[in-house]
């Protein structure tokens, strides 16, 4: 009896034994599965951008970028747009993609603080026209692409594609007919080098101020004029609070799509794709929509009472003669810039 108590004993410490194992057997793969989030993670994409709601800027961004990002990585990244400053002035937005408590942005080439070569696509009378600065840029892009390409690993952000902000014009509360008249004019203007050279050269006095503060500043008659594309004196209802525009297009502005490095290498190769395609079809709508508008844009102005002056030769002349000194500070400031005019000068 107790050889076959002991016996009984022995086969079921077995039975344990082996029941255990296949246990943690199957508990070990159940956490590894379970580990495994890859397949089921998504990600949230916000992108900041101080343009208003009916740029075409944030039009692209979302009829192209979000709608083909959100489809195509199958729900697996949701895009949020926060147009209008509503995540932070520019600055404070590409600070926020750098730290990466933003993704994305459409950022102006205030970045050029940090990346100072990127600045000089904004030298006044570089571009000829839009054509000209779409097929420097983005068709086929070597130009563009050779600029920032040491972006990721100096700052921690990746330029996904060049859009078109637009040629710049002067906007002012007086009509200005003659060069000599812009003497003296309180000049709103980005806050970055270039754009004080470029103000004191036409004799203006540089103030400058975020496009947040512009529409508030010539209302209250803290400033005289401001210079922007007109798609944007258009969206942001500068026409409201002014008189006159002075078609001067003293130089063309691009945007860039940036994204925060980091999260951008946490997507995964299949991902990235998806981001890069949504990028390059929103990129190349934003062009063609800023372009077509233009127009469109005058035209709005004229309406809304403005008046438009387009310089003669005499005054066209003036303008570009007084920007030489400027060009000349960015070939002597900036390493390799004469080099990249050069290269963008050829460009047919």
């Amino acid at each position: 009896m107790r050889k076959k108590l002991l016996s009984l004993l022995a086969l079921l410490l077995t039975l344990t034994l082996i029941l255990t194992a296949c246990s943690g057997k199957t508990g070990n793969q159940g956490q590894s599965a379970a580990g495994d989030k890859t397949g089921d993670k998504t990600y949230k994409i916000k992108v900041a951008a101080y343009f208003a709601y009916d740029h075409p800027q944030i039009v692209a961004m979302r009829e192209k970028f979000k709608k083909i990002v959100e489809e195509e990585s199958g729900g697996k990244i949701t895009v949020e747009i926060y147009e209008n400053n509503k995540l932070g002035s520019e600055e404070q937005f590409i600070d926020g993609v750098r730290n990466g408590t933003i993704e994305m942005a459409i950022s102006g080439l205030l970045i050029s603080k940090d990346y100072p070569i990127i600045g000089m696509l904004e030298m006044p009378y570089l571009f000829r026209d839009y054509d000209h600065a779409y097929k420097a840029l983005e068709e086929p892009g070597e130009i563009g692409k050779e600029m920032v390409k040491d972006m990721p690993d100096k700052l921690g952000v990746r330029v996904l594609d060049f859009t078109a902000n637009g040629f710049r014009v002067i906007s002012s509360n007086r009509v200005i007919k003659k060069f000599e008249e812009l003497k003296g004019l309180k000049l709103r203007i980005p806050n970055a080098p270039r754009f004080i050279k470029f103000a004191e050269a036409i004799g203006a006095n540089p103030v400058p101020m975020p496009l947040s503060e512009v529409f508030t500043a010539l209302e209250q008659k803290a400033i005289d004029g401001q210079e922007n594309p007109y798609a944007t004196l258009r969206a942001s209802s500068f026409y409201e609070v002014q008189k006159g525009v002075l078609d001067s297009r003293h130089m063309f502005s691009p945007n860039i799509y940036i994204i925060n490095e980091k999260f951008w290498q946490s997507l995964g190769p299949d991902l990235q794709k998806v981001v890069e395609k949504a990028a390059k079809e929103s990129a190349k709508y934003e062009w063609q929509l800023l372009k077509e508008s233009e127009s469109a844009d005058i035209d709005f102005l004229k309406q809304k009472g403005l008046e438009v002056v387009y310089p003669d030769e005499e005054f066209k002349n003036k303008l570009i003669e007084s920007q030489k000194p400027v060009q000349q500070w960015f070939f002597d400031t900036l390493p390799g810039s004469k080099e990249i005019y050069e290269k963008i000068q050829a460009v047919q």
